[in-house]
């Protein structure tokens, strides 16, 4: 590895730099709504809210699951509260257990998700009346919270906000960003002296917001402990009951899962129940460790609803197009190619891993399947990683893809019926196999839906590298159904070539490197602050990578840890844009020209260029598809791009990438975050570096934030059945 900068031009030294943004937070909140204009955006939020609303008339339809564990103590108080919600004393809420080892789960029909509505219906639809948002204004201005929050709230909390707002003031913790600190002081403000800090609609509003906080963390249910722990930590006086009470209005669900001995946690990370039940249960299941959790409702039924999605792929046999001759003849390449169409042949499900280099076995099985008359699409998280896959279709011999058709969709595209090959009369996809590229960010909701939109018979293929970051929203899919071992998983062997390959897949394995870098593919430029950071970065981008590497600045891409920042994406953007793109910044800090991040929906990063601006709004191409965002949502889901986070690239491949680590980063480095900022690069990597020695740290010793989530206890039957 080269450690010489590309260039012997002394920077000037800056100012040190302030505490950075965690990106995982910043990237999940911001983008919070769609442009009521783009209809990619609307399209896939309603079919989420169709996946939500079939999956909770399934709940509604199902039996109570009787208890087969003993708990005493706050464990079995929480069953009992629920157990007397459904009896009648209060509104519902449902328990969920893990169901006993059993054969594997039968293939059952699913009721599918129907296409969504027009763009136009939907919008007219949502859309909170004026007089509500007025209403809402009011009670707002007299708890001396902004006014301007009135239309969140009342898309939160309904037309009848105002008066939900009245009745609990803490119900404005439903909207996003808002804090504990600042809905007491909104409570105070409404209530006076009947406000106290052991009123009980706080302590439930307190556990749901606690229980949001987790999901924008990756996850998908809290261990009983750590949310009481957490609970006590916000000044509840009175955790057990505060959980009692979300319980018992159907604001949270409970759920008991028996763990495997040897998987078992430690005595100190079990609640008291349960260290109370190990003396007093005689029956066969004594001394078998169980974890209470408790999870919003959304994320706790999607995860069932995928569980059993996955089950109806793992236990219905695919359908049977083209002969077992026919698939071997296709499978005749040598290699894991192979390997991976044989797999195809015979299951419902496949997990498919690798680097880039291992893209090739996915496109080879996307061809193959469109020569055995199978209706085969792919799907990738993001418009770039979609046009390289369409491109690598193309290149190859028999491309399954030509310039006027592709088999290939981004998620969202194909989830909203925009992309893809639409729906059948039942509501499930029109296809025979679906591959997903970079499986890692699919998050439980979206999992489910794309499960469940599948026909049966069909096959589906998760394809990505376990190594990146895992999704931004709720879980870990890919990583959760690799552990569980319940289909057959192909490791690709085709690593990624030259020196950036070699670079990144020691990082894989928790190693640094230095690696032989001839042409300069890899460049280390050491800096001393954050001044001598920025600066560097914009030379490298403005002049040192075109001119030394050939790589132009529009086709380089920044990767830094957080938003905020001396050296976060904020600062890096200004001065990227001063050099690359100066103007005025008239329609609200944007120029046509200028290089963007569009987030049209949580999670979803679509790097593009702005256009123009008008009275329509601000005109976007994003990987050439054109994109209005009305003025009042620019501020909210448009931020420029010629810095990004690494959440916010995962998925996308530029030839030249700038990492920049400033001294402050040196708490937010990981290795899957190092893995997945390394690996956007194509032809050549640049590494600002001001950490020192936590970069190798990082790497060696900081393995990806653990999640705690359900899916594995929901999948473990069919282990236990295979």
């Amino acid at each position: 590895m080269s450690t010489e900068p590309e260039t012997t031009e002394d920077a000037e030294p800056g100012t040190p730099t302030g505490g950075a943004e965690p990106e995982e937070t910043e990237q999940a909140k911001e983008g919070a709504a769609d442009a009521g204009q783009v209809s990619e955006a609307e399209a896939e939020l309603r079919a989420q809210q169709a996946e939500r609303e079939r999956i909770e008339q399934r709940k509604a339809e199902k039996a109570p699951i009787e208890s087969g564990t003993k708990l005493s103590g706050k464990a079995a108080d929480l069953l009992a509260a629920v157990r007397a919600v459904e009896g009648g004393e209060k509104p519902s809420a449902t328990v969920f257990e893990e169901p006993a080892p059993a054969p594997r789960r039968p293939a059952q029909p699913v009721r599918r998700p129907q296409p969504v509505p027009s763009a136009e219906t939907s919008a007219a639809s949502s859309a909170p009346a004026p007089e509500a948002v007025q209403a809402v204004g009011r009670v707002l201005g007299e708890g001396g919270a902004p006014e301007t929050l009135a239309p969140q709230v009342t898309e939160a909390l309904g037309e009848s906000a105002d008066e939900r707002l009245r009745a609990d003031p803490w119900q404005l913790l439903r909207v996003a960003g808002v804090r504990p600190e600042q809905a007491d002081g909104f409570a105070r403000a409404l209530l006076g002296s009947e406000c106290a800090p052991d009123d009980e609609r706080r302590g439930r509003a307190v556990t749901v917001w606690l229980l949001e906080q987790a999901a924008l963390a990756g996850h998908t249910a809290l261990e009983m402990p750590a949310l009481l722990a957490a609970l006590a930590q916000r000044g509840v006086p009175e955790p057990d009951g505060a959980v009692q009470d979300a319980l018992a209005e159907g604001d949270a669900l409970v759920f008991q899962d028996a763990l495997e001995e040897t998987g078992a946690p430690a005595p100190a990370q079990q609640s008291d129940a349960e260290q109370d039940d190990s003396e007093e249960d005689d029956s066969e299941d004594e001394g078998r460790p169980v974890r209470v959790l408790v999870g919003l409702e959304r994320y706790a039924l999607a995860e069932e609803s995928l569980a059993d999605g996955l089950a109806r792929l793992v236990n219905s046999a695919p359908k049977q197009d083209g002969s077992a001759e026919e698939w071997e003849r296709a499978a005749a390449a040598k290699g894991s190619a192979g390997e991976l169409l044989r797999a195809v042949a015979g299951h419902g499900l496949v997990l498919h891993t690798g680097g880039e280099a291992s893209l090739a076995e996915p496109a080879a099985l996307l061809t193959a399947a469109h020569s055995l008359g199978l209706r085969a699409w792919a799907a990738a998280h993001g418009p770039i990683g979609r046009n390289r896959f369409a491109a690598l279709l193309r290149s190859g011999p028999d491309g399954a893809a030509d310039e006027d058709h592709s088999p290939v969709a981004t998620v969202s595209g194909l989830l909203a019926g925009l992309e893809g090959p639409g729906r059948d009369a039942e509501g499930a996809l029109d296809l025979d196999l679906l591959v997903v590229l970079d499986a890692p960010q699919l998050d439980v909701e979206t999992a489910a839906l794309l499960t469940e939109s599948l026909p049966d018979g069909a096959r589906l293929v998760l394809a990505g590298d376990p190594a990146v970051l895992w999704s931004v929203g709720p879980g870990r899919v890919f990583a959760d159904l690799l552990a569980a071992r319940i289909c057959p998983q192909i490791a690709s062997r085709r690593p990624d070539p030259g020196p950036l390959g070699e670079l990144v897949s020691g990082i894989g394995v928790g190693e640094l490197n230095q690696v032989e870098a001839p042409g300069k593919e890899v460049v280390i430029v050491p800096v001393r602050d954050a001044g001598e950071a920025v600066h560097r970065a914009v030379q490298l981008v403005v002049d040192s990578v075109p001119r030394a590497i050939g790589v132009p600045a529009e086709e380089t891409q920044v990767i830094t840890p957080g938003h905020g920042g001396a050296v976060g994406t904020r600062a890096l953007n200004t001065a990227l844009k001063e050099r690359l793109n100066p103007g005025p910044g008239r329609f609200g800090g944007f120029d046509p020209g200028d290089r963007i991040v569009y987030s049209p929906v949580p999670g979803r990063a679509l790097p593009g260029r702005v256009v123009k601006a008008d009275a329509e709004g601000l005109h976007l191409s994003c990987e050439g598809e054109a994109v209005v965002v009305p003025k009042e949502r620019v501020e909210q889901s448009v931020r420029h791009g010629w810095a990004l986070t690494a959440h916010q690239a995962v998925g996308s491949r530029w030839p030249a990438v700038v990492v920049v680590l400033p001294g402050d980063a040196a708490q937010a480095l990981s290795r899957p975050w190092v893995y997945t900022a390394f690996g956007r690069a194509d032809r050549h990597l640049s590494v600002v570096h001001g950490v020192e020695q936590a970069l190798p740290r990082a790497v060696a010793e900081v393995p990806a934030k653990p999640r705690t989530t359900r899916l594995p206890v929901l999948l473990a039957p069919q282990v236990d059945g295979g």
